[in-house]
């Protein structure tokens, strides 16, 4: 049977990455049905209200076998759907530079690791309010070793690290370590969290992700206090392969990890679950850019790579890989943030051109 899958094209300038990258798609005559919704604002007219969009967004998602989803800055919907109606719990954030990719750093060759970032808990889980609610709980800080001060005007703010949360995580971090390994990948996992600070909640993170990582004898594995680990994110990504981490480390230091090889503009990603997983890029919907048709489409067209490796087409993944490579290293067709003047749609041409000589 074709596979199922939905296209958000999201807002701002996201629409103008996502729709030349579904051309390429499309034109690989893969066995898949795609189906496409406008953006928030549009697919509000269309559909009449905004819960009647977000409906349609529902069940077109529950049928599918995945989501191409663009960026959003809260106008289009589906978001809170595939990521908690999914359970997607494993946000896989890919950093590789490729010659032609403008790094930074001086020596960017070899750089080639993955973030995992446990994608439910911690912070963002939404628990906040004011402080004065805490004035009836028994809280008291284990360095002061004084009861919370609840007098003052403020607000708080609830992580939750969970066993089985960060059990899940790791074992998914352990498995992609196992499967990199197979490609001649470097076979380690690398643990990052506060633990010597929040000694309850990333304490038990790391505790958990030292236990899971004992059922994978074949994989090396090593854990840093986060500050640390940050300063090896810069100085020596060379040495990292798969890293697993909560959720707020996992979203400010996957950014950082997409500096090392360039910019925001080549950072795919995937949210993968249980039964479920949803790709779009990492840059956001870059409002300040929205009608100039100059938005890198690379992290969007990654990211589609990764969906169809997950739907199990490896030759389309690997063409598309291949072609990719070319357009960076013969560097005619790069869009602004990489040093060209190509806009978004010059560079995806450039690609598909790449595409009809890679068999």
């Amino acid at each position: 049977m074709a596979k199922r899958v939905v296209v958000i094209p999201g807002d701002d300038a996201a629409p103008e990455a996502m729709l030349p990258v579904v051309e390429i798609l499309k034109s690989l005559n893969l066995d898949i049905q795609w189906t496409e919704f406008p953006s928030g604002g549009e697919g509000v007219k269309q559909y009449g209200s905004r819960s009647a969009f977000d409906q349609a967004l529902r069940a077109a998602i529950d049928q599918s076998d995945s989501t191409l989803f663009g960026s959003t800055n809260g106008t289009t919907g589906g978001i809170n759907h595939l990521r908690w109606g999914k359970q997607t719990f494993a946000n896989v954030r890919p950093a590789r530079w490729r010659p032609g990719f403008r790094s930074p750093l001086k020596n960017p060759e070899g750089i080639d690791f993955v973030i995992v970032r446990e994608n439910l808990e911690d912070l963002y889980m939404g628990i906040e309010g004011d402080l004065q609610q805490l004035a009836s709980l028994p809280v008291t800080s284990w360095l002061t070793r004084k009861p919370l001060d609840t007098t003052p005007t403020g607000k708080f703010a609830i992580k939750v690290i969970t066993e089985e949360g960060t059990r899940r995580v790791v074992r998914f971090a352990c498995e992609l370590a196992r499967k990199r390994k197979a490609r001649g990948g470097k076979g380690k996992l690398t643990c990052t969290s506060k633990y010597n600070m929040l000694r309850e909640s990333d304490g038990l993170f790391r505790r958990i992700a030292e236990e899971t990582a004992k059922e994978y004898p074949d994989i090396r594995y090593e854990q840093y206090i986060v500050d640390d680990f940050a300063r090896r994110l810069v100085a020596s990504p060379y040495d990292l392969d798969v890293v697993v981490m909560p959720n707020l480390y996992g979203d400010i230091l996957s950014d950082a990890a997409a500096g090392t090889i360039g910019g925001l503009g080549l950072a795919p990603s995937g949210c993968y679950g249980a039964n479920y997983a949803y790709f779009e890029s990492i840059h956001g919907t870059a409002p300040d850019i929205v009608g100039k048709h100059i938005i890198n489409p690379t992290a969007t067209l990654l990211s589609a790579t990764m969906m169809l490796d997950y739907l199990n087409f490896p030759d389309a993944v690997a063409r598309i890989d291949h072609a990719v490579s070319q357009v960076y290293a013969d560097g005619r067709a790069l869009t602004v943030d990489q040093g060209g003047s190509a806009s978004s749609s010059a560079f995806c041409t450039a690609v598909r051109e790449k595409l009809a000589n890679v068999r």
